[in-house]
């Protein structure tokens, strides 16, 4: 209020929804889902205002958490876990058909080259053109290889999944079997997104600070004054309706 800005600016500013802010402001933690998502909203709420975060989390922590309470810890998602790289669009061709067609052009022109310059040492004409058809053979069957990996997670019928954070947002993530693969917790930047694989994912958003990569493709999320809730298979990404969103409590 000191500083004049509206809760809809801090609201566009640090996605965290109007409703949630007002209940930062007015300590009624109970509508907020546990003490992880509030230290990380006030702290993420205090730096946009230019505050001390630090104080501010800690006497939350002194005055409102309970000392028996347990908490999910932020999920660590293993180093190794990449990105999907297939194009947003989906519709050219991959980064690693791509790759593979360099390689095959580099190839040539090398072959080329060491052909032209064993003229006088003996070299066959012949071996070197064989040569080349198998380097041609090589890099399209690499190239095939390439394209069909984003096609094999449809043609086994399970979906394989990644979220990439673009701020702070709170996921709860259930995959078969009811496993809780995002156990309710906010993730925020730096990520190492982790894909997952299932038949059928429901998911829980809080905000649409997110993008989605579903089956090899970029989704993102729209804007909602309300939690976001997906069903995601083989086929394709689903909405699902207010009373069916997961809750991973």
């Amino acid at each position: 209020m000191r500083a004049r800005i509206d809760v809809s600016e801090i609201e566009a500013q640090t996605k965290i929804r109007a409703k949630y802010l007002r209940a930062l402001e007015n300590e009624e933690w109970d509508l907020l889902p546990g003490p992880t998502f509030v230290r990380s909203f006030l702290r993420t709420y205090a730096q946009a205002l230019g505050l001390d975060d630090k104080a501010i989390v800690d006497e939350y922590r002194r005055f409102y958490e309970q000392p028996s309470e347990l908490e999910h810890q932020p999920v660590m998602s293993p180093s190794r876990s990449s990105r999907p790289r297939s194009s947003p669009g989906g519709g050219g061709p991959s980064r690693g058909y791509a790759i593979a067609l360099g390689v095959f052009a580099v190839l040539i022109i090398l072959l080329f080259i060491g052909l032209l310059s064993g003229k006088g040492g003996g070299g066959s004409p012949k071996q070197a053109s064989s040569t080349i058809a198998k380097g041609a053979h090589r890099a399209r069957r690499h190239a095939g290889a390439t394209r069909s990996t984003s096609s094999q997670g449809a043609a086994s019928g399970r979906a394989a999944l990644s979220l990439q954070p673009s701020g702070p947002v709170y996921v709860c993530l259930i995959g078969d079997n009811n496993q809780k693969r995002i156990p309710g917790v906010i993730i925020q930047p730096p990520y190492t997104p982790v894909t997952y694989h299932a038949t059928r994912f429901t998911l829980t958003l809080g905000n649409n600070a997110v993008t989605m990569y579903v089956n090899g493709k970029a989704l993102t999320v729209p804007a909602s004054s309300s939690a976001i809730g997906y069903s995601i298979t083989s086929t394709g990404r689903h909405t699902l309706a207010a009373g069916q969103l997961p809750t991973c409590r």
